[in-house]
Order: C-alpha cells, then sequence, then structure tokens
C-alpha cells in the first residue's frame, strides 16, 4: 500500500545509515555501573553493601548549601553567563591553584566544567590530535581511555602492580615512548589505587616529561584527600618550567561532598585553554550559575568542615586496610591519599570458593556480590585483572560489616 501524502515512511533498521561507529566502541563506566547493579539490588530488599562508587557519604556543608539557596533570588543567575565560568569562582580557583598547586595563572587560563568529567574530555580534545600516543599509568580510572579514544588518541597503557604502591617510573614510562607519543596522564592521589608520589617522584617525571617536550594532563581532583602527612605535590610545582605543556584538572566534588552540583575545572596554557573555550562554548556554554556559586562558596568559605571529612575518611582508610589484610591471599598496600584501597587479590584467584572457580577478579567480584552481598568493582574496570577496588566513603559501620563479611567468605574465622 503507498504511503499516505504527508505522512514519514520509517525504514527499517537494516537500511538506516549506521550509527557512530566512534561512540559504538565507548564503554560504559564500569564504576557507575556496578553501583547501579548495587542500587537495584537494594532497592529490591537485599541488603548489599557497596563500596563502588567514588562518591563521599557526607552531606554538602550547609554554608555552600545556603550560599546556593540565596543564589536562586538572584536573577543575574537566570541568565547566560561566560561560557568559561563567573569571572569571581575563576579568581577563587586561580588562587587555589596558587595556594594548592604552586601555579600561578591568570583567570583567563581557567575554564570552569561540568564536573572534572568534562574538563578531561576538554583537555584531550584540546591536546591530541589522531593517532597521537597517549601514556595512560595503569591502574587507571575508566573514563580516562575512553575520554582518549574520543580524541581519536591511543591510549599506551603503563602498569605498576603493587610491589611498586602502583606508581609508574621514569624507566617504564620511557621504555613506552615512541614518536607518536604527546601526553602523559598523571594522577596523584590516585583512582583507583590512592597511591600518592613521592616529590622526588614527580619532579623526575615531570622533568622526564618537560625533556620530551610531552603535554601533562594532571588530575588533581584529590589533592586535598592526603593522609600520614603525605603531599600530593602538584607536578608543575614539582617542575615550574612544565606549566606550559600542563593542563591541570580539579573540582569541588571530592574535598566537600558536591559530586551531585557537577562543578570542575581545567587551568593551563593560555592557546590550550582557548581551544577548549572554544569547544565549550558549543558543548555546554555555562556551567549551571547556583551551582557555581555553591562551588564559590566551597572554595573561599571556611575549610572546617572539608578538614572533619579527611580526618573521617582517614579512619576509615585505617580500619579497611587493616581489616582486609587479615584475609589470607590478599595483600593491601597502604594508600595515602583519596578514599580507595586497591587490594592485590591474585592470591584468591585460580581456586573454588563454596564450590565456584574463580579465576579472574570480574569473577571475584561476581561471586563477592552474590555469595556476600557487597559490591567491589574489579581491577579489569582499570587495567590489569587480579585487584579489587574499594571506596571508604561510606558509613563506618557498613564499611567494617562490608569487609568483615569477605573474611567469613574467604574463611578467616
Amino acid at each position: 500500500m503507498p504511503p499516505v501524502a504527508g505522512t514519514t515512511t520509517l525504514l527499517p533498521v537494516t537500511e538506516r545509515a549506521p550509527l557512530s561507529r566512534k561512540l559504538s566502541a565507548i564503554a560504559e563506566s564500569a564504576t557507575l555501573k556496578v553501583d547501579a547493579k548495587a542500587k537495584a539490588l537494594q532497592a529490591a530488599g537485599r541488603p548489599v553493601i557497596s563500596y563502588a562508587a567514588g562518591e563521599p557519604d557526607f552531606a554538602t556543608p550547609q554554608f555552600i548549601v545556603d550560599a546556593a539557596a540565596h543564589a536562586l533570588h538572584d536573577p543575574a543567575n537566570y541568565r547566560y553567563t561566560p561560557a568559561a565560568g563567573l569571572p569571581v569562582l575563576r579568581e577563587a580557583i586561580a588562587a587555589k591553584t596558587l595556594r594548592d598547586s604552586g601555579l600561578e595563572v591568570a583567570p583567563s587560563q581557567i575554564i570552569v566544567t561540568n564536573g572534572g568529567k568534562q574538563a578531561v574530555y576538554q583537555a584531550f580534545q584540546a591536546v591530541v590530535n589522531p593517532g597521537d600516543e597517549v601514556l595512560l599509568p595503569a591502574p587507571y580510572w575508566t573514563t580516562y581511555p575512553e575520554a582518549i579514544a574520543l580524541a581519536d588518541g591511543i591510549p599506551v597503557e603503563v602498569f605498576a602492580g603493587a610491589d611498586q604502591d602502583y606508581k609508574v617510573t621514569v624507566d617504564q614510562l620511557e621504555a613506552a615512548r615512541t614518536d607518536k607519543t604527546t601526553v602523559l596522564v598523571f594522577v596523584s592521589p590516585s583512582n583507583p589505587t590512592g597511591s600518592v608520589y613521592t616529590p622526588e617522584e614527580t619532579k623526575a617525571i615531570g622533568e622526564w616529561a618537560l625533556a620530551h617536550g610531552i603535554w601533562v594532563i594532571s588530575d588533581e581532583i584529590y589533592q586535598n584527600l592526603v593522609y600520614e602527612g603525605a603531599r600530593a605535590v602538584s607536578i608543575v610545582d614539582a617542575v615550574p618550567e612544565l606549566a606550559g605543556q600542563t593542563i591541570l584538572v580539579n573540582g569541588v566534588a571530592k574535598t566537600y561532598a558536591m559530586t551531585g552540583w557537577r562543578v570542575g575545572w581545567m587551568v593551563g596554557p593560555a592557546d590550550a585553554i582557548k581551544l577548549a573555550g572554544n569547544l565549550q562554548s558549543h558543548l555546554s556554554s555555562n556551567v549551571n550559575n547556583v551551582a557555581q556559586r555553591a562551588a564559590l562558596a566551597a572554595l573561599t568559605g571556611p575549610q572546617t568542615e572539608a578538614e572533619d571529612m579527611r580526618q573521617a575518611f582517614d579512619r576509615r582508610r585505617r580500619l579497611i586496610v587493616s581489616e582486609l589484610a587479615k584475609i589470607p591471599g590478599v595483600t593491601v598496600p597502604n594508600p595515602l591519599g583519596a578514599f580507595y584501597v586497591y587490594p592485590d587479590v591474585t592470591g584468591l584467584l585460580g581456586r573454588e570458593w563454596n564450590g565456584t572457580r574463580v579465576d579472574t577478579s570480574l569473577e571475584l567480584a561476581d561471586l563477592i556480590l552474590d555469595q556476600a552481598e557487597v559490591a567491589v568493582v574489579p581491577g579489569e574496570a582499570f587495567g590489569p585483572s587480579g585487584y579489587l577496588r574499594l571506596s571508604y566513603a561510606l558509613g563506618d559501620d557498613q564499611l567494617l560489616e562490608g569487609v568483615q563479611r569477605l573474611q567469613k567468605l574467604f574463611g578467616l574465622d
């Protein structure tokens, strides 16, 4: 029957032009996937304890919420504002960057983004060309390789295991470098491992990158969450000459329990920031103004509650490390930053547990969820198999109960 005039005939999917090959190759965030599964089980009445999400369990400090509430009544916040961010917030970010990263920058060298993820995405878009190789120390945050691929770059993993405290060396980076290497990803403190590079290690890597003209994308989102007197020295503080080829990524999400507010930023050389700014002007324009006002309050207001949260994380860190270390076959490097622990569980693999054989950390994570009702993220999400990531950003009682379930599952009386 011929189509009726004025109607649209839908072609069968088999005759339709294909979807984007680039986006089809991008994997869903593994951490969010595990967290969503855990929440679904909890909603169904299962007593699941989840160590999956990298999200503080604290409420955003009230003075920050109050600043947002006040901003709701200012008509200036109902309008478009500069795509790169509110000038007053960019000034506050410049002050923080000088204070915590040792780098003096103009507000024009800063772009406020919709969370740290957008800053990561735009950083790679600004400095990666098709076919460029990006050195990616592993274990790595699950978003990095996908963001590199979206920029048509090629991620080159450089792995450091528990015996190296998950920190790569200059020799490893040099062995992986080719004439196509243009970018290095540097993260300290690390997600997923919580490792913090020493000032000497950071300086050595920065000098190596400087000598070879390699761009550095340094994710500093956890720089204020450090313990036992450690300091996350910024790579541009360790090697000031590197500032001309470094983009810093940061945000308020982790330090101030503001993950849902979606305010991050990127800091870098004027030419790279100009490119990223042009992209953002088309991609999203300005970040929500009310959220920007909240971020301004976070950066310029009292830091007492942020410090209280850091101390709580430190207490939980010591507890989970000591309890996990009691499980035979589990090796637990001591994390000095962020709110993650990344045990080496190779000693639990290649064995049967309650009649189920597990050979990979992916299978192990499934077993743990099924038999102990504990959600963890397998090492395959961050690089090689043989590891688990547990976030200790959850209540003390749940944290201890979850580890005790693991101890029972793996035969510790």
